[in-house]
């Protein structure tokens, strides 16, 4: 991960762990990205009846025991998440943070949207589409806020993470830095603790009690990174396990038929905070595989495309392909379309976004500063006279999407 500078904490002071040399990328968390939506495909593809028209553990009677657990992946990207969102806006202001994840969700889920409700409205056998304004809610990604249906079942993570960046925003408004982040996740933490007991519908869905101990859990191991390991971190990093843990047996019921042991799911998650603690911690940094960021990118597509058209796939194969093959056909076709989505589509349309969204930024900026505010004092002043909109450049931040990487010049 490379930095201009570590930054400061508050106050002032300058933060602990200073270096002269650049930090590695973060190879680990791209690679980590794909285990777990593979985990995710593996947990759609041969754990759900899905176009097999009965229950998977008929199909795949061993590997289904393994492979029912796949849900867990999402898990883990909020726990990712946390960490790189935190990272890529140290140092930003809300504009950036606004462009930057707009460019980066947006293009690929558009198309996303749209081929999938292609497929299974030409296809029903397996899911169908009530109509076209579903679809053209859908294309908002706020559809559950709205009561509406998801076209792809995988959306409701996109809505958590919505929820997550407007919570972070108000941090990143204000300035990123080390002791607002502890207070958000201080915060965030105890809303999400009462919301089970008040019965506030509100506080309960921006709380997210069942997920947002992993949100926490990737802002605190982004501060050690950052800074260093302290007990205080270490103190918000235990208890937002603990907090995910007692949230465990409520996702595996709602994610299995039947009832099936909790204890393989529950041994994923602490795996997984084991696992951010080696990273965040610099016990991986040696992991330069360069093609784990190719990796990396293929993440996002791949989870928008896999579900509700892998099994329609499945559905007009199952017949004609023993189903191993099939599934381990189709996983590596939906990582071509993956790639395919990346190079085609989130590249050249974030590029373009970015370009549009920037302009219309910089045209706010220009129309809202008071009259007389900068005349005579030149440009510098009318940037200044705008601190939460205007664009620092003062680290040298790496995009979501490009863990760990300096920023790329399409901003993808």
């Amino acid at each position: 991960m490379r930095f201009a500078s570590r930054g400061q904490l508050d106050g002032g002071r300058t933060a602990v762990r200073q270096q002269s040399t650049p930090r590695p990328r973060l190879y680990v968390l791209d690679g980590l990205r794909l285990l777990a939506a593979l985990m995710v495909v593996a947990f759609h593809y041969t754990a759900l009846r899905g176009g097999w028209g009965r229950p998977a553990h008929e199909v795949f009677p061993h590997l289904e025991i393994v492979t029912r657990y796949g849900w867990t992946g999402v898990e883990v990207f909020f726990l990712i998440s946390g960490f790189v969102i935190c990272m890529s806006t140290w140092g930003r202001s809300l504009g950036d943070f606004v462009v930057s994840r707009a460019c980066r969700i947006y293009p690929a889920y558009w198309v996303a949207v749209l081929l999938t409700a292609g497929v299974v409205a030409l296809w029903p056998q397996v899911r169908s589409v009530k109509n076209w304004d579903v679809v053209l809610t859908n294309l908002t990604m706020l559809q559950q806020g709205m009561g509406v249906w998801d076209v792809d079942g995988v959306y409701w993570t996109l809505f958590a993470e919505l929820k997550f960046y407007v919570l972070f925003a108000i941090v990143v408004a204000t300035g990123v830095t080390y002791r607002k982040c502890v207070l958000f996740c201080g915060l965030w933490t105890v809303a999400a603790v009462i919301a089970p007991s008040a019965h506030i519908k509100l506080l309960d869905i921006w709380a997210m009690p069942l997920f947002s101990p992993y949100f926490v859990a990737g802002i605190a191991f982004f501060l050690m990174h950052r800074f260093k390991p302290t007990a205080l971190l270490w103190g918000i990093v235990g208890l937002s396990l603990l907090l995910a843990l007692h949230g465990v047996p409520k996702r595996v019921a709602d994610n299995a038929d039947g009832v099936v042991p909790t204890w393989p799911a529950t041994l994923i998650i602490v795996l997984a905070f084991v696992l951010m603690a080696l990273i965040a911690n610099g016990a991986l940094d040696r992991v330069q595989w360069r093609w784990l960021a190719t990796a990396g990118a293929l993440t996002y597509p791949l989870y928008l495309l896999h579900q509700y058209i892998g099994m329609t796939i499945i559905y007009g194969l199952r017949s004609h392909v023993p189903a191993a093959l099939l599934v381990g056909a189709l996983t590596a076709v939906m990582l071509g379309a993956a790639y395919l989505m990346h190079r085609c589509v989130e590249q050249p349309l974030g590029k373009r976004l970015r370009t549009a969204l920037l302009k219309g930024m910089e045209e706010m900026r220009r129309e809202s500063v008071a009259p007389g505010a900068g005349r005579g004092r030149g440009p510098a002043a009318l940037r200044d006279s705008l601190p939460l909109l205007k664009e620092p450049r003062r680290y040298d931040q790496p995009e979501p999407d490009r863990v760990g990487a300096a920023k790329s010049s399409d901003g993808a």
